[in-house]
C-alpha cells in the first residue's frame, strides 16, 4: 500500500504557526519547535504552506524564487534541519506549490516583460492583443474580481492572471516554461520532500483560442456568486479543460521518478471534472474540491452529494477536508457566531470518518471558531477588496492560540503579523492538554481509531438509508466493517439500524450514543461508531 492511500496530513499554514525570533511571524524554526506536538496528535505527515520567496502580494501564492526559502522563514539549512527532524519522528513533508502562476516579480516574468515579443521567455506567460477598442483579449474574469488580463506598455499586450493582477499566469503550453516548472519539482524531491499539494491544479492550460467562458446557469448562482463575479462564469476556457489530464500525468510521473513520493491537487471550480484527472494509474494521486470547504448546510445531503459527484469516477482517491486557510473554520461556517461546544467533535469525526486522505487544518483539533477582524486589522487582498460584505481569509489564519498565559497566546513574545484572536482564549493546547474531555484528546484519540482501523482507513463507503438530520455509513475493509453514524442536529435522535443488530458500540464517540439491538440513540450532535459483526 501506498503511504498516502487514507493518510491523514497536517496542515501548516507557517506564518501563523509558532514565531522563534519575536518577529511577529511564523518560521519553520517555530514549525520545529512545535514538530512533537504534531507527531502526537498521530498524523502521518505535515502540508507546509508554500515556502519561497514572496513579495507577499497574497501571502506566498506569488512565489519570485523557487529555489530559496521566504526570508520571513528562516533559510534553506532552517528547512533541511526540519525535514530531516521531521523523517526522524517517521512524518512525511509535502510542499505547497504553485506553479500555475508566479509573481509579477519573478525573474521569468521580467524577462518575459522586458526581452520583448521574440525574446527567449516571450512566450512564458498568456499574452494576448488588445481588442480594437483597447479593451481586454476575452471576458474572462478574475478569481479575485474584475477582469483575468492586465495591459503593459512595455509589450502593448495584455497578460492574463487569475487572480490578482501581481500573479501572472505561467503558460504551459509553452515547452520551456512547462520545463522550468517541472525542474522546481525534480530539485525539491531531490532535496528529499515527500510530495506536494498543486495549487489551482486545473488551472494550468488555457485554451489557446482564449474563447469566451459561458456565464453560470441562473439556476445554480447562489449570493456568493453575485458577490464575487468570478463565480459568474463557468470557466471552461481559462482552466478546467480536458487536456490538463494529460498535462497532470506528466507530473504525477515526473513525481513518481524519485520513487513513492505524493501529489494532489486543489481543484477550486468545475467539481464533475474533478474526478477526470485523477485515478490509480492516470493523472494525480489526488485531489479535492471547495465543495466540502464552502457548504453551510449541516445536512447529510452535503456529504451524499459530494461522493455522489466523485461515485461518477470511482477509482478516484480523494483528499477530504471541510477547513484551509481559504475558508471560514468548520465550526463557525456550519454553527454560526454561537457554534454549539459538540459541534467540533461531531465535524473532526466525520472528518476522519470518510472515505479519503484527509488534510487537517492546523487548529482544527483544538475546534477554533473563526476569528473576527476589523478592517484595519485585515492582511489578505480579497478581505480588502469586499469589505465590508466579505472579511476576506484572515479570520482563519489568525495565530495558533498555544498558551493563555502567555503574550498573544504563546505565539509570539512580539507584534504578531496577525492578532491572536480573543475567541480562541479558552481554546488553547496549554489548556486542552490538561482537560481529558477537551476537543485536542478526541483528536487524538480518533486519529488512532482511524489508523488503527482498516475500514476506516482504506475501506469503501456505503451510505445507509436514514432519515434526515441523521447521516449514516458503513466504510468495509479486509473483513472489518464499521458503520458510522451522525446527529446532525440539535436534538436526540433514533434511528433503527438493522446492520448493527450484535454489533459494539465503540466507547469513542462526540456526544452520548446509546445501542440497544438494531436500535440506537444519539444525543443532540453526537458522533457514533459499531464495529458490524462480519
Amino acid at each position: 500500500m501506498t503511504w498516502w492511500r487514507g493518510a491523514v496530513l497536517y496542515h501548516v499554514y507557517i506564518r501563523s504557526f509558532f514565531d522563534s525570533d519575536g518577529d511577529g511571524q511564523g518560521d519553520l524554526p517555530g514549525v520545529l519547535a512545535k514538530l512533537d506536538y504534531i507527531q502526537g496528535l498521530g498524523v502521518d505527515g505535515i502540508w507546509l504552506s508554500p515556502i519561497h520567496p514572496s513579495p507577499n502580494r497574497d501571502w506566498g501564492y506569488d512565489v519570485v524564487d523557487y529555489d530559496g526559502v521566504q526570508p520571513d522563514y528562516g533559510t534553506l539549512e532552517d528547512f533541511e534541519e526540519l525535514l530531516e527532524a521531521a523523517h526522524e519522528r517517521g512524518l512525511k513533508v509535502v510542499l505547497d506549490e504553485v506553479l500555475a502562476h508566479t509573481s509579477d516579480e519573478h525573474p521569468w516574468f521580467v524577462e518575459s516583460l522586458t526581452g520583448g515579443a521574440n525574446g527567449p521567455k516571450a512566450d512564458w506567460y498568456v499574452w494576448a492583443d488588445p481588442r480594437e477598442d483597447g479593451t481586454a483579449p476575452n471576458n474572462w474574469l478574475s478569481v479575485f474580481g474584475g477582469p483575468a488580463w492586465a495591459y503593459q506598455p512595455k509589450r502593448r499586450q495584455h497578460y492574463h492572471h487569475k487572480f490578482l493582477r501581481q500573479q501572472p499566469k505561467l503558460n504551459w503550453h509553452a515547452p520551456a516554461a512547462a520545463e522550468a516548472a517541472l525542474g522546481v519539482l525534480d530539485r525539491w524531491l531531490e532535496r528529499g520532500v515527500d510530495g506536494f499539494r498543486l495549487d489551482v491544479a486545473n488551472a494550468f492550460l488555457h485554451e489557446p483560442a482564449l474563447t469566451d467562458n459561458p456565464p453560470a446557469p441562473m439556476a445554480t448562482r447562489t449570493p456568493a456568486n453575485w458577490a464575487h463575479a468570478g463565480a459568474l462564469q463557468q470557466h471552461l476556457h481559462d482552466s478546467n479543460l480536458e487536456e490538463n489530464r494529460a498535462l497532470l500525468d506528466v507530473v504525477r510521473r515526473r513525481v513518481e521518478a524519485h520513487g513513492e513520493r505524493f501529489v494532489f491537487g486543489e481543484f477550486s471550480e468545475e467539481e464533475e471534472r474533478c474526478g477526470a484527472y485523477l485515478s490509480p494509474n492516470e493523472g494525480l494521486h489526488s485531489g479535492y474540491t471547495f465543495v466540502l470547504l464552502r457548504e453551510e448546510r449541516l445536512t447529510p445531503a452535503f456529504v451524499r452529494d459530494h461522493y455522489a459527484t466523485l461515485g461518477r469516477f470511482p477509482d478516484h482517491w480523494p483528499t477530504i477536508s471541510f477547513s484551509n486557510h481559504d475558508v471560514p473554520r468548520t465550526v463557525s461556517r456550519f454553527g454560526g457566531e454561537a457554534p454549539p461546544p459538540e459541534l467540533a467533535k461531531l465535524m473532526f469525526a466525520l472528518l476522519l470518518s470518510l472515505r479519503g486522505s484527509a488534510l487537517i487544518y492546523q487548529g482544527e483539533e483544538l475546534g477554533l471558531p473563526q476569528a473576527r477582524l476589523s478592517r484595519a486589522q485585515l492582511r489578505d487582498p480579497v478581505g480588502d477588496l469586499y469589505w465590508p460584505y466579505d472579511g476576506g481569509r484572515d479570520g482563519c489564519r489568525t495565530p495558533m492560540p498555544w498558551d493563555a498565559d502567555r503574550p498573544n497566546l504563546g505565539f509570539t513574545d512580539g507584534e504578531p503579523w496577525l492578532p491572536a484572536a480573543p475567541e480562541h482564549r479558552g481554546l488553547t493546547v496549554a489548556e486542552q492538554e490538561a482537560e481529558p474531555e477537551s476537543n485536542l484528546a478526541f483528536a487524538r484519540q480518533l486519529i488512532a481509531l482511524r489508523k488503527a482501523s482498516p475500514a476506516l482507513t482504506l475501506g469503501d463507503l456505503e451510505f445507509l438509508d436514514t432519515p434526515e438530520p441523521v447521516l449514516a455509513f458503513v466504510r468495509r475493509h479486509d473483513g472489518e466493517a464499521v458503520a458510522c453514524i451522525f446527529n446532525l442536529s440539535a436534538e436526540p435522535r433514533f434511528v433503527e439500524l438493522p446492520q448493527a443488530e450484535g454489533g459494539a458500540l465503540h466507547p469513542l464517540r462526540a456526544a452520548d450514543a446509546d445501542l440497544r439491538g438494531g436500535s440506537l440513540g444519539l444525543a443532540p450532535w453526537a458522533a457514533a461508531f459499531v464495529a458490524l459483526r462480519p
